[in-house]
């Protein structure tokens, strides 16, 4: 276990002596990011308390730093680690610098006074998360995804060897949650910063994670990198969804599709069909999408939304019978929609002209 800088070995975690989840094993070295994700009630917030000390484990043990976190004292504790929880925090009277500022006081004398490097310091964490504008700005006047970057720039200020993360991204619109990650994953790979935190969307908890730890029922189902994890299938099944479609080869979430026969062809690739499938799923008309290559950019939105798709092995030529059954869905279907500009080349591209110019005789 050395060669870690975090894990646990057997950690049971539950309130009032019942175990919610049970024989916990995760590891994590310096520099890397573990993401939970798993349904909301999973336990991924309980599991983060435990492990920051907020709530006691109801069996095993907890390392961080070859150190059992008991062990630690308060003030100890807080020069390794820090956390961003999505708990409200309502500090009376004090400005977002103010808050950022105690940030340093596991660093400061008796009376909490701050010198010219904690000053400094705390600049410097508020220019990271681009806050400076809010530093005089009562931190109960801010909105909730100010809150968040401040408390952020707080836990960047401790100057941690870890920082814990509870759902950082819940109050942040998309400029804000890719600056978030992209500061996070920038301190891992500068600072050898390690990060434990849940996330709700799948899509960047894939792209920002080293590990990821899925929650499910009253165990981690799965632990390991996200091309591990995200198996055909499992997201489905460790959500329990019932409708709609989730692709973890791209991170598409899609609505149910429209059942019944096809009304409507659309011959589409290079990611030109899938906003056309998305506007005649969101109109209830049914509809088949072809012929595309199954490593095309519109193929996992076809599969999700359409009736029906055509389609042929990567970078093979369309054959016989995906052409024939093309022809026959353009003399069923009551209009052929192409979303290409005719300037595509290559053998495929021109047999999907022909289609084009059949569906034209047909008056489609």
């Amino acid at each position: 276990m050395e060669e870690f800088y975090f894990y646990t070995e057997g950690l049971t975690v539950g309130y009032e002596g019942v175990p919610l989840i049970k024989h916990i094993e995760i590891r994590l070295k310096r520099g890397e990011i573990l993401t939970l994700i798993g349904p909301n009630g999973a336990g991924k917030t309980t599991i983060l308390k435990s492990i920051i000390r907020q709530l006691a484990p109801l069996g095993g043990v907890v390392c961080l730093d070859g150190k059992r976190m008991q062990e630690f004292s308060g003030k100890e504790l807080s020069r390794k680690l820090s956390v961003v929880l999505t708990e409200r925090v309502r500090p009376e009277l004090m400005t977002c610098e103010d808050v950022v500022a105690t940030g340093r006081y596991p660093y400061t004398g008796r009376f909490g006074v701050l010198s010219e490097k904690d000053l400094r310091i705390v600049r410097e964490s508020m220019e990271l998360v681009h806050i400076q504008e809010l530093s005089d700005r009562d931190f109960t006047q801010t909105s909730d995804g100010q809150k968040q970057r401040v408390m952020l720039a707080r836990a960047i200020c401790q100057e941690p060897d870890m920082i814990v993360l509870d759902e950082p991204t819940s109050f942040l619109d998309m400029k804000y949650k890719l600056e978030f990650l992209s500061i996070i994953q920038n301190m891992s790979r500068t600072r050898n910063l390690s990060v434990i935190m849940s996330l709700h969307e799948l899509d960047l908890a894939g792209r920002i994670s080293d590990k990821i730890a899925c929650v499910r029922g009253d165990r981690i189902d799965r632990f390991g990198t996200p091309e591990e994890i995200f198996s055909e299938g499992y997201v489905q099944e460790l959500y329990r969804m019932t409708v709609g479609s989730y692709d973890e080869r791209t991170g598409n979430l899609e609505l149910e599709p429209v059942r019944g026969e096809p009304e409507v062809l659309v011959l589409s690739g290079n990611g030109t069909g899938t906003a056309v499938y998305r506007r005649l799923q969101r109109e209830g008309i049914p509809f088949a999408a072809g012929i595309l290559w199954e490593n095309d950019l519109d193929y996992p939105s076809a599969k999700a939304l359409a009736a029906e798709v055509v389609s042929v092995k990567a970078f093979c030529r369309i054959d016989e019978k995906a052409m024939n059954r093309a022809k026959e869905l353009i003399d069923t279907c009551r209009q052929v929609i192409c979303t290409m500009d005719g300037q595509e080349t290559g053998e495929f591209y021109q047999e999907l002209k022909e289609l084009l110019e059949y569906a034209k005789r047909q008056g489609k």
